[in-house]
């Protein structure tokens, strides 16, 4: 009866995710039906003065996005076994390519799992939980800045939802933390921070570090992408807008394989307030989507077409 009952969780659990990336899928169609693709106006933005500038900008950003990851598992994994950054590369591009297809990427988990042994599973899980969570941190801080700004700009939510969204933050974080049973990925509150704590604090300040500029580079990768459309945006307006669009787009449930569709449905909202055409905005979540993870996607499934078992794996 209880396989039963985790069954039909799961199934519901697909049917709101599809009913999700259903609705933000046909809002995109819609808000783009109204108004026709202008194919002058794309070529007129793409003709300004610094297009090749931002070009090298947005593929050097890129590339930084990517390999400040790298970087980061390179700097937690030390924990269990020190790598080289040509075998990080390898495990968080594998990781990436196994979790596309997994509701908001958690096949990422048991993508990096692959390459350790199995009495380490638990331990490289909880390290990638680690450096997911600081980066969800910063999205989470950001983002609501982000959403405080753009509403003083623009009042497109009363202020009592602040207030309400604040009293239901708090609660969540209370819940969290009073509750000694609740667990996280087959993990409880109480052993996932005494891990952390087990962790050198060296190691936690590196994290911390990259896991900003990482955030810091994503955040610069749509302003360039919105200045290569001649979009004429102040620099932290703009700014604010992503984080807003990131952080709101990013706590609904998704696969990452469609992740452009639902980033771009928040991203035509929001953006519309200040009169971007929408067609640039989907064309620009439609890039961020390519560049980020169709790129790495593609170089990730040559290191998984071609893993080799870890020998110490094979033994067992």
């Amino acid at each position: 009866m209880k396989i039963l009952n985790n069954k039909a969780k799961q199934f519901l659990t697909l049917i709101v995710k599809l009913a999700i990336i259903g609705l933000a899928f046909y809002f995109v169609k819609n808000q783009l039906a109204e108004k026709p693709l202008n194919l002058d106006i794309l070529k007129e933005s793409l003709n300004g003065k610094y297009v090749y500038l931002y070009i090298i900008i947005i593929l050097l950003l890129t590339f930084l996005n990517r390999f400040i990851e790298i970087l980061k598992w390179r700097n937690l994994i030390q924990v269990i076994e020190k790598i080289s950054v040509w075998e990080s590369t390898k495990q968080v591009l594998s990781a990436i390519t196994l979790g596309i297809f997994t509701p908001n990427g958690i096949g990422e988990y048991a993508g990096k799992v692959l390459f350790y042994k199995k009495e380490e599973a638990g331990k490289v899980v909880l390290l990638n939980m680690i450096c997911n969570g600081v980066q969800v941190i910063y999205a989470i801080s950001f983002g609501l800045i982000g959403v405080f700004y753009i509403n003083h700009l623009h009042n497109f939510m009363p202020d009592v939802y602040f207030l309400y969204l604040f009293l239901i933050l708090a609660a969540a974080v209370f819940i969290i933390l009073s509750v000694k049973n609740i667990q996280i990925k087959g993990f409880s509150l109480q052993s996932i921070f005494k891990y952390i704590g087990e962790i050198p604090k060296k190691i936690h300040r590196k994290n911390l570090i990259l896991a900003f500029c990482r955030y810091f580079v994503l955040m610069n990768q749509y302003f360039f992408l919105y200045k290569l459309f001649d979009v004429e945006i102040p620099y932290f307006v703009l700014i604010g807008v992503v984080s807003a669009v990131y952080l709101l787009a990013s706590s609904l449930p998704n696969f990452q394989i469609i992740d452009f569709a639902l980033k771009g449905s928040v991203a035509i909202f929001l953006f519309g307030l200040f009169g971007v055409n929408e067609w640039v905005i989907a064309i620009v979540a439609t890039l961020i989507w390519m560049l980020n993870l169709v790129i790495p996607i593609s170089i990730g499934s040559l290191f998984v077409l071609f893993y080799k078992p870890n020998k110490t794996i094979e033994a067992k």
